[in-house]
């Protein structure tokens, strides 16, 4: 009988193997068995229930201010939307009744150019200048400012006395403007003054140093209250017996045509 030696066979085990069976021992210590024997049940479902509280969280902070029972949404003053739009309407409406408010104060003063309101230009609510012109020769311009708060009315023309002569210069006629000259705020009228004749056909030649301006009322030859006395020139100015004045005009040009 013969003896046969067995070789004994050394099995080595890698360490991959090793993870995957302690990785399978793992998975199947987290089951459990169900109560009611259905069978095996993974206890991390149980998370999904913890997901659900956090999104309804969400959610809600996602609606922004808390609205009230009738749906409006409440401002950070504590106004919902309705109260907000109501309380815009009532500024609206008081704002309207401001502007009517200023509306009708205008209407009370009424207008400043109708006959009423308006007043006669003299030398209490007028600044008044009398200056020598280079051109028409001999003559001098009389200009009147309303410095007044109402509009005033220059009536027919000025009244020039030089020095204390008692008699009044010829009045050139042809110069009569169609309407009366009427002054607002600020705005100034005006009157030329033929000083001599440029041939020198005059007569009586004098030089004066004062000179005063009186202004007629409504009425031709009246009184229209304060007089004025604008400065001359440290010269004087000369003049003689063709002395004349024009009408009140209202711009320059024509106070200098004549």
């Amino acid at each position: 009988m013969r003896t046969y030696r067995t070789a004994r066979t050394v099995r080595t085990v890698r360490p991959s193997r090793l993870l995957v069976a302690a990785g399978a021992a793992l998975a199947a210590l987290s089951l459990t068995a169900c109560g009611d024997g259905t069978g095996m049940k993974d206890e991390g479902a149980a998370h999904s229930s913890v997901s659900t509280s956090e999104g309804s969280r969400k959610a809600d902070a996602g609606k922004g201010a808390d609205t009230g029972a009738d749906g409006n949404q409440t401002s950070p003053n504590g106004q919902t939307g309705a109260e907000t739009s109501t309380a815009g309407g009532r500024q609206g409406g008081s704002a309207g009744q401001g502007k009517g408010t200023v509306g009708q104060a205008s209407k009370k003063g009424g207008d400043p150019f109708d006959s009423a309101n308006r007043v006669t230009c003299n030398g209490a609510n007028t600044a008044v200048t009398m200056k020598p012109v280079a051109r028409p020769l001999n003559h001098m311009l009389i200009t009147v400012k309303n410095t007044g708060t109402k509009v005033c009315d220059l009536f027919y023309y000025p009244t020039v006395r030089f020095d204390e002569v008692q008699w009044a210069p010829r009045v050139m006629e042809e110069s009569q403007p169609q309407a009366v000259v009427t002054l607002a705020p600020g705005e100034s009228g005006y009157a030329g003054v033929l000083l001599s004749a440029a041939d020198g056909s005059g007569e009586n030649g004098t030089t004066a140093k004062k000179a005063t301006i009186r202004f007629q009322g409504a009425k031709l030859g009246s009184n229209g209250g304060a007089v004025a006395s604008p400065s001359l020139p440290a010269k004087g100015v000369h003049y003689d017996s063709t002395l004349a004045v024009t009408y009140w005009q209202s711009t320059i040009d024509d106070a200098l045509m004549y």
